[in-house]
């Protein structure tokens, strides 16, 4: 699992910002969490493959988090996509696809919108989930959890030999964390099997002043990406305007237990982000200002 930081300015790109969009590989495929203009740009620098987007998940809706949209649906069909694709986001992301579909023409491949309205799981699939949660702003904004499904432990075939447990469907059952009966005898998973190992979180904020409720879906995770637009001088206009400072972005940080804390959608008014750094590692010491074309492991425990 690796984060790829395609574009971490805050409303307005800078030269060395990009808008909003942060790329998740997992294994061969790709999460967008948001996706603002030149996105598709940055993609090709990174050296990421737009077939490889299997989900896009959408903050806000707000030019610099959703407008790289169209044009990469756009760079998709000169491609000849043909895999569906699922995008994420608040209640008005249909007509704002259908908007721009219904001028430029839409896509030739399937695309399901889903429109969040309640927090909770938003997305299930075979190696990890999504849930989300509200973020404190002026307009409807979401935050997303990247949650990585456990994998089984390791398996030791030559203790369940031992233990007469035969070869073939019940190895697999033990390795899943299933106890099975062997000749009126049950056996325990635990006897043959490592325990599962946990899998990795992630999480990323859209446009939020500092939350409780980001505090919670964060708790215990390996990363969470979290916006600091203002510095901490002007601390009452990021309260105005539903944003976070630094330091309060590594409140958050500690708040929830994360092990790492890396801070993101800078406004374009900081070209020194050292300061910025400075307050945050106070609070919470595992702390790092993205810059676009940060590549960040995310290893397992």
């Amino acid at each position: 699992m690796k984060v790829v930081f395609l574009g971490t300015s805050g409303s307005m790109p800078s030269p060395e910002r990009n808008s909003s969009c942060v790329a998740v590989k997992i294994g061969r495929g790709v999460i967008l969490l948001d996706c603002g203009e030149g996105s598709q740009r940055q993609m090709v620098v990174a050296h990421l493959g737009f077939s490889r987007v299997k989900q896009i998940f959408i903050t806000r809706l707000h030019g610099d988090h959703v407008l790289g949209v169209p044009g990469l649906l756009q760079s998709m069909n000169l491609q000849r996509r043909e895999e569906h694709l699922d995008i994420y986001g608040p209640r008005g992301t249909y007509a704002f696809l259908q908007g721009f579909s219904d001028t430029l023409g839409g896509p030739a491949f399937p695309i399901t919108v889903h429109e969040i309205v309640e927090p909770g799981v938003v997305h299930e699939g075979h190696s990890y989930s999504v849930e989300a949660c509200r973020g404190d702003h002026r307009l409807e904004s979401w935050v997303y959890s990247i949650i990585e499904k456990p994998r089984p432990g390791k398996f030791h075939p030559e203790k369940a030999q031992t233990l007469g447990v035969p070869k073939g469907g019940l190895w697999k059952r033990l390795q899943d964390g299933e106890d099975v009966e062997v000749a009126g005898k049950i056996i325990k998973s635990l006897d043959v099997a490592d325990a599962p190992r946990y899998g990795r979180v992630i999480v990323y904020t859209g446009d939020t002043r500092p939350s409780e409720e980001v505090v919670r879906l964060a708790s215990g995770a390996d990363l969470l990406i979290h916006e600091a637009t203002f510095a901490d001088d002007l601390v009452e206009r990021a309260k105005l305007d539903g944003h976070s400072t630094p330091s309060q972005a590594a409140g958050v940080a500690s708040r929830a237990g994360v092990k790492r804390l890396i801070l993101t959608h800078i406004s374009s008014r900081y070209g020194d982000v050292a300061p910025l750094l400075e307050a945050a590692v106070k609070v919470f010491p595992e702390t790092t200002v993205a810059s676009d074309f940060l590549e960040v492991d995310v290893p397992r425990a």
